[in-house]
């Protein structure tokens, strides 16, 4: 039986919340959230794309050894909430790069809120490159993983969500 994820995607501008007919464009220090539980099949099929079979994924018991309280969930399929978050609210931008610190373990089942605010923004031949703040967390208030992702924009007006 399939599970439904739990997906939310919104968009927080610096000023406070907006109406829908409102124009949003992207300033610094707008922040973009998306919420995610992270399913044993997530975990599974991810580790069959990225070739990452590491036991702590996959044996409680080998995850309880290394002083974690259960199964993991892969750092980076936590981390890939980030371009997700942007390209979704920015469809056709480009992700440029992006830093990682691990705070926190993930397990399967946790509710995890990856939030992106925009730092710097550049214009640079009618494109935008845009620098992020990225942080997820677990519980609304543990930090899990944080770092800077930086993006191409062919715009700072909000496009159609595609999640």
């Amino acid at each position: 039986m399939m599970h439904m994820k739990r997906l939310l995607s919104i968009f927080v501008p610096s000023f406070g919340f907006s109406s829908s007919s409102a124009s949003s464009r992207l300033k610094i220090g707008d922040i973009l959230k998306q919420a995610r539980t992270f399913s044993n099949a997530d975990v599974v099929e991810y580790s069959k794309l990225s070739c990452d079979s590491n036991p702590l994924h996959f044996d409680s018991d080998c995850a309880r050894n290394a002083g974690f309280g259960d199964r993991l969930v892969h750092g980076m399929l936590v981390a890939s909430l980030f371009p997700r978050i942007i390209a979704s609210h920015y469809p056709g931008a480009v992700y440029v790069s992006q830093s990682l610190q691990f705070r926190l373990p993930v397990h399967i089942g946790e509710d995890i809120t990856g939030v992106v605010q925009a730092t710097n923004i550049r214009e640079i031949k009618k494109k935008y490159i845009v620098k992020f703040s990225t942080k997820c967390f677990k519980n609304d208030d543990q930090l899990v993983l944080d770092g800077e992702a930086t993006a191409i924009l062919p715009t700072l007006e909000p496009g159609e969500s595609m999640g």
